[in-house]
């Protein structure tokens, strides 16, 4: 039976500070391979070289990744900062309408970390430059020191809504998770439901309301470990099935069509 494909977003980055690249990390194919049950591709999140209209057709779904550059503030209205980072604007012209394509589609993708805020902005909803500077907020930073293991490493409570969309992915109304980001949700998109919180408060899990597809996504990492992950693995397991649905639909229609 032929796979599924997943388009993993990719960023760019400069390798040995001098060669241009576009890249993803292993685990996030590790996750949509082993996990999702999925066939992985790496996307150069550049319009120069793709477009919606064409990834939209040749994908069955998305991974929005993680990944240092942040959204750039003027997609919600606001001047860039030296807090709000660095930024990969090729990558803003593709996600954010890629996002608002799949919501009208019911195409499936899942955001993490970076892509969970794009989801935000794309939506409508803006970002807070950096987190840990708000009153009451933990630092939800990774830390700096330390193994891959270490950084990964679950730090923090999450509680979703009891009957909500992650209540039942994880089947549990709190689970534990890592934390690895700077930046966070300020205001909400009109039709982002915030279906998990962390214990201060912060957005960690959120939907697109109304929406025909799988619009999950989460501030955390999630493709850390994603096979023997208590929280990752149901998650992957269930964006999988959404991207399998999918395309045994259209290729039905397919069908029916010839």
């Amino acid at each position: 039976m032929t796979r599924p494909i997943v388009g993993i977003i990719s960023n760019s980055y400069l390798l040995n500070d001098q060669y241009p690249v576009h890249a993803g990390g292993v685990m996030n194919t590790d996750a949509i391979a082993q996990v999702a049950g999925c066939m992985p591709i790496l996307v150069p999140a550049d319009p120069a070289h793709v477009s919606v209209e064409e990834l939209m057709v040749q994908f069955d779904g998305f991974l929005l990744t993680g990944g240092r550059p942040n959204v750039h503030p003027e997609e919600y209205g606001e001047s860039p900062t030296e807090a709000h980072g660095e930024f990969d604007r090729a990558r803003d012209a593709i996600a954010l309408p890629l996002v608002r394509a799949c919501v009208e589609q019911g195409q499936p993708f899942l955001g993490i970390c970076r892509g969970f805020q794009e989801v935000n902005v794309a939506m409508g909803g803006s970002l807070y430059p950096e987190i840990r500077d708000l009153p009451g907020r933990m630092n939800h930073r990774m830390p700096p020191d330390g193994t891959l293991e270490e950084k990964f490493e679950i730090r923090h409570k999450v509680s979703v809504k009891t009957g909500g969309v992650f209540h039942e992915i994880f089947g549990a109304d709190e689970v534990m998770t890592n934390t690895l980001h700077g930046q966070g949700i300020k205001e909400a998109g009109p039709r982002i439901i915030i279906d998990g919180v962390a214990e201060d408060g912060t957005p960690e899990a959120i939907y697109v309301k109304d929406a025909p597809g799988f619009t999950a996504s989460v501030q955390w990492h999630p493709e850390w470990n994603a096979d023997g992950d208590p929280v990752s693995r149901p998650l992957f397991a269930a964006f999988g099935a959404a991207v399998q649905s999918f395309a045994d639909a259209r290729r039905s229609r397919a069908r029916l069509s010839a």
